[in-house]
């Protein structure tokens, strides 16, 4: 019989095995952008947001594509404009 102290370490061994798995294959595509790679998957594993800022072509978009596909989530993107308003997203009932 596992004492919950075990059965806890199996639970966290299996989590970073499988973390640092997904950072492989995002890394495969995305590189040199560990840092933000980590900070979007620990966003996304606590239930958090993130918000990616930058000028064109720095691969905002092309590091939450290669996300979704790593982990077969669905993918869409939303353009912001100036006039975009949260019903615009979240829809109104």
């Amino acid at each position: 019989m596992t004492t919950v102290a075990e059965e806890m370490q199996q639970r966290a061994d299996a989590f970073c095995s499988r973390y640092q798995a997904v950072r492989e294959e995002i890394g495969k595509i995305i590189v040199g952008h560990d840092e933000i790679v980590h900070g979007v998957l620990t966003s996304m594993f606590v239930g958090g947001h993130c918000l990616l800022e930058g000028v064109p072509g720095l691969g905002k978009t092309m590091l939450v594509r290669t996300l979704a596909e790593t982990l077969s989530l669905q993918f869409s993107r939303i353009q912001f404009t100036p006039d975009l308003m949260p019903a615009d997203i979240l829809g109104t009932n």
